[in-house]
C-alpha cells in the first residue's frame, strides 16, 4: 500500500557532485513522492545501535543465562521467581478478594480446635484444665467468693504480671479442691512467684522446679576468676537475699561492675554445700533496666 506525501523535489532530492539537487525517490504525475508505508514502518522499529548493546548486556546476565551458578544461586533465583509469580495472581484472581480474611476465619479456628484437643489431654492430670468444667468460682457460695476475691486482689499487688482474675480463679480450684482458704492463697502465691518464664526471688532459687531461672538484682561484690574459662564471679542481691554467681568465658554476655542493677535470664541453677548459686551459659543473657530507661528518655 502506498500513500502520496507533499514533499517537493528539492527536499525529497540529494545533492549531486556538482552541488545540485538529485532525485531519489519515486513521484507520480502530480510531482508528489510515493512512499511505501511498511518499508517506512520497519525503519522506525528497527533498534538502535544502543539498544542493541542494552540487550545483548542483558542477555549475557548470569542471572539470565544460568550458566556458572551455584546451586543455592539457582534455587534462590528459582524461589524468587515462584514468589512473583504466587503474589501477582490471587487465588480467586478478583480485583477486589477477601482471600485474606477467609484465611485469618481458618487460622483462628484451626487455633480454637487445637487448644481444645491440648486442654483436653491436659484433662488427665488436671482435671481443672478441661474446657467443659464449670468455672470454679460458680461453685463457691457467695461469702466463699467475697473471701476469694478480696484475697486475689491482695495477691494482685504482690504477683506483678498476673492478673486478679487467672489468681481468683486458681484459689477458687484449690477451695474447692477442699483446701481451706489461708492454705489456698500461700499455696497459689509460691506458685504464681516460681512460675517458669518469670523473675524469681533470689531467697526462693531453691523451690523453682525448673533448671533454668531468670533473677534480678545488683551486683554486690566481684571476685577474681581462678580459672581462664570463668569471665567473671561474684554475688548478685536483691530484697529477699543474695547468691553466688558464674559468668563463663563461653557464655558470650557482656561485663557486669559492682553496683550495676541486671537482669539474668536463663541461669542455670547448682548446688554446693547445700547453697544455690546460678550459671551463666551460653543460653544465658543479661539486660541492664537503668541502661534502657536512660536510652529510651
Amino acid at each position: 500500500m502506498a500513500s502520496k506525501n507533499a514533499i517537493g523535489n528539492e527536499v525529497a532530492g540529494q545533492r549531486g557532485e556538482h552541488g545540485q539537487f538529485e532525485n531519489t525517490g519515486v513521484f507520480d504525475e502530480d510531482g508528489f513522492e510515493v512512499v511505501d508505508e511498511v518499508a517506512e514502518r520497519e525503519r522506525n522499529l528497527r533498534a538502535t545501535v544502543e539498544m542493541e548493546i542494552r540487550a545483548r548486556i542483558d542477555t549475557d546476565h548470569y542471572e539470565t543465562r544460568r550458566r556458572g551458578l551455584t546451586l543455592e544461586q539457582e534455587e534462590r533465583i528459582e524461589a524468587r521467581e515462584w514468589e512473583l509469580r504466587q503474589t501477582r495472581v490471587r487465588f480467586d484472581r478478583q480485583q477486589e478478594s477477601d482471600r485474606e480474611a477467609r484465611t485469618r476465619r481458618v487460622a483462628v479456628r484451626g487455633s480454637v480446635e487445637r487448644r481444645r484437643a491440648f486442654c483436653k489431654r491436659a484433662a488427665s492430670v488436671d482435671p481443672w484444665a478441661d474446657p467443659d468444667v464449670v468455672d470454679p468460682r460458680e461453685q463457691l457460695s457467695c461469702n466463699e467468693l467475697g473471701a476469694v476475691n478480696r484475697e486475689a486482689a491482695r495477691l494482685a499487688g504482690k504477683l506483678p504480671g498476673w492478673s486478679q482474675a487467672a489468681i481468683s480463679r486458681r484459689v477458687a480450684e484449690r477451695v474447692v479442691d477442699g483446701c481451706e482458704l489461708m492454705s489456698a492463697v500461700i499455696g497459689v502465691f509460691e506458685e504464681f512467684r516460681t512460675d517458669p518464664g518469670r523473675v524469681v526471688p533470689i531467697e526462693a532459687l531453691g523451690e523453682v522446679q525448673s533448671h533454668e531461672v531468670n533473677i534480678s538484682g545488683t551486683i554486690t561484690q566481684l571476685w577474681e576468676p581462678r580459672s581462664r574459662a570463668i569471665q567473671q564471679v561474684g554475688l548478685i542481691e536483691d530484697e529477699s537475699g543474695r547468691t553466688k554467681f558464674t559468668v563463663w568465658e563461653k557464655s558470650n554476655v557482656p561485663m557486669m561492675a559492682e553496683g550495676d542493677q541486671v537482669v539474668l535470664r536463663n541461669v542455670a541453677r547448682n548446688w554446693y554445700q547445700g547453697r544455690c548459686s546460678v550459671a551463666l551459659t551460653g543460653w544465658s543473657s543479661i539486660s541492664f533496666p537503668e541502661g534502657e530507661q536512660w536510652w529510651a528518655e
